[in-house]
């Protein structure tokens, strides 16, 4: 059994709602959600002149190896109408993984940890708030301390 941190997020439509229904998917589809973090509210990052998110992390163990949970989860992104017109624009639904226990994974399909994971806040301020001790293990250093060093300016707000 491995345990992995999810971040889901979105912002077209009834994005609280679809957050929802990702949760439910993949526990239904993929292990069990142990933990979940609040919804936070994001401006959009990269592509700026677009609605803001709301992301979640979710906490999910799972007997899936890493490349097998990327199907699944590529699977339910598609299954709620996805649709990859934009790198980074609007999306009804996004769903990355951002680290499985210590793995290490370079493949076409697959990077873990999550590349991006130290740069964005959105991850990493909800990813905190379910595991703040967790350690980086490329970075080799805990949530809390990547999050203090983090230069991602942006402004996370949790919903409430």
């Amino acid at each position: 059994m491995q345990t992995a941190y999810l971040l889901i997020g979105g912002n077209i439509g009834d994005s609280k709602a679809y957050l929802a229904e990702a949760k439910n998917l993949i526990e239904n589809k993929c292990g069990q959600v142990i933990n979940a973090s609040s919804i936070y509210s994001t401006a959009a990052w990269g592509v700026t002149n677009q609605a803001d998110f709301l992301n979640q992390v979710l906490v999910l163990t799972t007997k899936m190896n890493p490349l097998e949970l990327m199907q699944a989860l590529l699977h339910i992104e598609t299954s709620m109408g996805r649709i990859r017109a934009i790198k980074m624009g609007p999306r009804i639904i996004d769903i990355d993984i951002l680290l499985i226990d210590d793995e290490i994974v370079n493949t076409d399909l697959l990077r873990l940890p999550h590349p991006a994971l130290t740069q964005r806040n959105f991850a990493l301020i909800p990813l905190k708030e379910v595991a703040p001790e967790l350690i980086h293990p490329v970075e080799k250093k805990t949530i809390s301390q990547l999050l203090q060093q983090s230069a991602d300016t942006l402004d996370v707000q949790k919903l409430s």
